[in-house]
């Protein structure tokens, strides 16, 4: 950790909760809520899908005004801290909104009710650090659901100023953020329409008699391995980050513990394309090719590995599996339960309809 400046002190995020009991707790687990306990109206649920990097993201689920009542050990109320524990880019904060009335923690969401000398939102805006996302990557465990876990937030290192100080370094933040906010939505906007645009002219550039993928295999399609993650490991496991960015490289990996299963045929190999089978709405079916090295890295259960034969370049095939029309067929095919990532499954590729011509014509439209 860095030096702080004279009167600071660094503190873990345990030593800034309350005195009172429970002022650290996750939400309930099992069968104490389940998407049968989801109400159309009542206290609000907390999930994963609410904590953004540093800000609420308001989409509602409810429970019963007596579910609530049994639950209350795991409740959240206004200025709470409450942090993701699970999923990409940990840790992810947020402060629980004065607006948001009765409401509770899902699992997997760690509610913080901190002291009253700390003010919720310097902490808050103190997790979203990028030198503690990168310091903490090393703790984060699980191939393709990646924790931190209760034990790794409570030990989040934040640089403690005074009171005074706190809330001068949040007033400063907050009248930068509007700023910032405007030119994100602007380029967020021109990245859409490039994006889009990108989509408009390879649907346009696809041609050829739609065939199913299943008979355009040279190998039966695959899910990768589930293992647990340990700094130590031996071998290397792709995440999903790598796919949804087209990024194959070491920040994008974990590291697995021995396994007693041999993994010779996980090896990702170039000309293999990968499709995330689980992952949030906007991103289930997202695909990639891999072009790196053999040997270099195996891949996780939440990705389907995808072999073609020769009748198929594979470059096309990430082509056109990133067009709308595709896209789109995954993601109507994805299913879930309430609370749960949406998934597809193998039978889903196989039957998905790609547009042929023949290879030649196909490196032409990837060139």
């Amino acid at each position: 950790m860095t030096d702080l400046p004279d009167g600071w002190e660094w503190a873990r995020l345990e030593d800034l909760a309350g005195p009172e009991p429970r002022s650290m707790t996750d939400g309930p687990f099992g069968s104490n809520l389940k998407s049968s306990h989801y109400t159309e109206a009542g206290p609000r649920v907390i999930r994963l899908q609410n904590i953004g990097f540093g800000e609420f993201i308001d989409e509602s689920a409810h429970i019963s005004e007596a579910h609530f009542d049994a639950l209350r050990a795991h409740d959240a109320v206004a200025n709470d801290l409450v942090v993701a524990s699970l999923g990409q880019d940990l840790p992810r904060s947020c402060v629980v909104p004065d607006h948001l009335g009765p409401a509770i923690v899902k699992a997997d969401c760690i509610r913080v009710r901190l002291h009253p000398d700390v003010d919720a939102r310097y902490v808050n805006y103190a997790l979203q650090r990028p030198a503690l996302r990168s310091a903490v990557r090393d703790q984060i465990h699980g191939v393709g659901r990646p924790r931190l876990g209760m034990m790794g937030i409570k030990q989040l290192p934040v640089p403690l100023a005074s009171r005074a100080e706190q809330e001068r370094i949040v007033a400063a933040v907050e009248e930068t953020l509007p700023r910032l906010d405007t030119a994100a939505k602007s380029l967020e906007s021109a990245l859409r329409r490039s994006a889009f645009l990108r989509q408009r002219i390879v649907d346009e550039a696809l041609e050829g008699k739609p065939e199913p993928l299943g008979d355009l295999l040279r190998e039966p399609l695959r899910n990768g391995l589930s293992a647990r993650a340990s700094p130590n490991g031996s071998v290397r496991v792709v995440t999903l980050t790598a796919v949804t960015r087209s990024e194959f490289t070491d920040d994008h990996t974990k590291l697995i513990e021995p396994v007693e299963r041999s993994v010779d045929d996980l090896w990702m190999q170039p000309g293999d394309v990968f499709i995330q089978r689980s992952n949030t709405p906007e991103l289930v079916g997202t695909a990639s090719m891999y072009r790196g090295a053999h040997h270099w890295a195996i891949f996780p259960d939440l990705l389907i590995r995808v072999r073609v034969g020769a009748r198929v370049d594979p470059e096309y095939l990430e082509l056109a599996l990133r067009s709308v029309r595709l896209r789109s067929y995954f993601q109507r095919s994805a299913q879930g339960i309430a609370g749960s990532m949406p998934k597809i499954s193998q039978p889903t590729v196989e039957a998905l309809e790609v547009p042929l011509p023949d290879v030649g014509r196909q490196q032409q439209i990837v060139t």
